[in-house]
């Protein structure tokens, strides 16, 4: 939002970096008669799905998890390729490599985007613009491919700086400007709110974070619940305190399922969803551990995969808070009844329980809720698994669970 100047940077020690069109750039920079074409990274056919696009596909409206053959029905003229893990997994660590020579501080959030703290690397390369800038050029000199930089003060204004600067961009958002970027962006563009808060919010009338900005804190937190209102007002005026953590221990649960026949359903992908974050749950209460990161897991037909995360407020162990985030990540994908082989809903980023002050965070329902799961767990321990679950999943497909 500045430029010009040396301090064009100032207040701002946070990057979020993000590989533009990451699958599909890499396959350009092996193809390079494809580059300015429409490119599609998935499986062919018409059980394949999207994993990436090129931007000049995604003009036409073309997006992962789309169904490959409305893909094609919407750029007929796009060049459909089915991928290379291996090789993007290469090119993810040479540049996760670069990002840790200039900071030890680098939190990647997948393999295509992290976030730095470049606070002790200003002395040696200058302020986090310039390092920014530094960075665009190495990775695209080093691997062929272009990515976007968010500069700002905090994770969360770099984060939407890196998608607002998109594509080959860098934009800095200094903190006397934050609130000048924040509020006229859409509500959707706040960490946290999914589909069903988003339609809550607008039935309020809020349509933009200033809006919901200038709504009284109590207001909101009737509206979508205590933790929930809290944050949602804090990110709206900025404020995000959580600092970049590097490289933390891998430690992660969670369970996946592969159908018997592919699966069309979201309804019945939405039980599995929940069967999976409950038998997640037990797990995380049953080791003392509490959840601070949900991932969901979807591989189609044609065996392309793809993952979704996000970051929760407060960390959790209750099966229902797991289970309406993986939801959430799950519709948010817009599968528009592609078919499914396997789903999969894991714990991550888990912090022991004892260490965390989880229930001062709970209000009444979570807390209630928890309280049953936890009886649940006893139940378990005394029936055997399965003797007492979510009316929900008392049926699956037609027959009782097992």
């Amino acid at each position: 939002m500045s430029s010009g100047s040396s301090s064009r940077a100032a207040g701002c020690t946070v990057l979020h970096v993000d590989m533009d069109a990451f699958f599909a750039s890499v396959e350009v920079r092996r193809r390079p008669e494809l580059a300015g074409t429409p490119v599609i990274v998935g499986g062919a056919g018409n059980r394949g799905v999207v994993t990436s696009a090129t931007y000049e596909a995604r003009r036409y409206g073309v997006h992962a998890a789309m169904p490959t053959s409305r893909a094609l029905r919407l750029c007929p003229t796009a060049t459909v390729l089915p991928g290379d893990m291996a090789l993007y997994a290469e090119v993810s660590r040479s540049v996760m490599a670069l990002f840790r020579s200039i900071t030890p501080l680098v939190e990647p959030l997948s393999l295509d985007e992290a976030f730095l703290d470049v606070s002790g690397a200003g002395r040696r390369l200058g302020d986090a613009a310039e390092i920014g800038e530094y960075l665009r050029a190495r990775v695209f000199d080093e691997q062929g491919i272009t990515c976007s930089v968010g500069v700002a003060g905090t994770k969360f204004v770099a984060k939407l700086a890196s998608t607002a600067a998109k594509p080959d961009g860098l934009l800095v958002v200094r903190p006397a400007e934050v609130m000048g970027f924040l509020h006229p962006l859409p509500v959707g563009a706040l960490w946290g709110v999914g589909a069903r808060t988003e339609e809550v919010l607008l039935r309020l009338g809020l349509r933009t974070v200033g809006d919901l900005a200038h709504v009284p804190v109590r207001t909101l937190q009737r509206a979508v619940g205590p933790a929930a209102g809290a944050h949602l007002h804090e990110l709206s005026w900025g404020r995000d305190p959580r600092r970049v953590v590097p490289d933390e221990p891998e430690r992660s649960t969670g369970h996946e399922e592969t159908f018997g026949t592919d699966v069309d359903d979201p309804a019945v992908i939405h039980r599995e969803l929940l069967r999976l974050a409950e038998r997640t749950a037990g797990r995380l209460r049953s080791a003392g551990w509490l959840a601070r990161t949900v991932t969901v897991k979807v591989r189609f037909a044609d065996f392309a995969t793809i993952t979704r995360s996000r970051t929760l407020d407060v960390p959790t162990d209750v099966g229902q808070e797991l289970y309406d985030t993986a939801r959430a990540l799950f519709d948010a994908l817009g599968l528009d009844r592609a078919r499914i082989r396997l789903v999969g809903v894991r714990a991550e980023r888990l912090v022991p329980a004892g260490e965390t002050p989880r229930q001062l965070e709970l209000g009444a329902r979570e807390h209630g809720r928890r309280e049953a799961e936890l009886a649940a767990d006893r139940a378990a321990r005394r029936f055997g698994a399965g003797a007492v679950r979510p009316a929900t999943l008392l049926h699956r497909d037609g027959q009782r669970t097992r």
